[in-house]
């Protein structure tokens, strides 16, 4: 046998292991971004006092408006003011005092107060990937 022969086997050895049928990996499911608010935005800011005082949803994100709770050491100062807004993609903005704090995706491992979940579309059964 000659190696291109050899060659040949060996590449219709792969295509016929590429095409065994996963149906698991055929089915939808869906991924569920969890976040700790006012812990990611204590996480960005320094400052761990934060509140959702109210939330907008669209098509394509979620909107929260935030603000720092007043503290006993300066209770009469205007509290800092947030708006965080969580996009279905899984990007993430957040703006405190109109200064942009975070840019980017939060399901990249950029925050420890996020959690990524699988489950099943059709059953709602939790998927637990390696």
């Amino acid at each position: 046998m000659s190696d291109l022969d050899k060659t040949l086997l060996k590449t219709l050895d792969k295509i016929e292991l590429n095409n065994i049928n996963h149906p698991a990996w055929d089915a939808p499911i869906i991924c569920r971004v969890e976040v700790d608010l006012p812990g990611w935005l204590a996480q960005l800011t320094g400052e761990n006092k934060w509140e959702v005082y109210s939330e907008d949803e669209d098509e394509t994100c979620i909107s929260f408006a935030m603000r720092e709770k007043a503290g006993k050491t300066a209770p009469k100062l205007a509290p800092k003011l947030a708006e965080v807004t969580l996009y279905h993609n899984g990007y993430a903005v957040v703006d405190v005092e109109g200064k942009a704090l975070f840019d980017g995706s939060l399901t990249s491992g950029t925050s420890d107060c996020a959690h990524l979940s699988y489950f099943h579309a059709e059953s709602g059964e939790p998927i637990v990937l390696n």
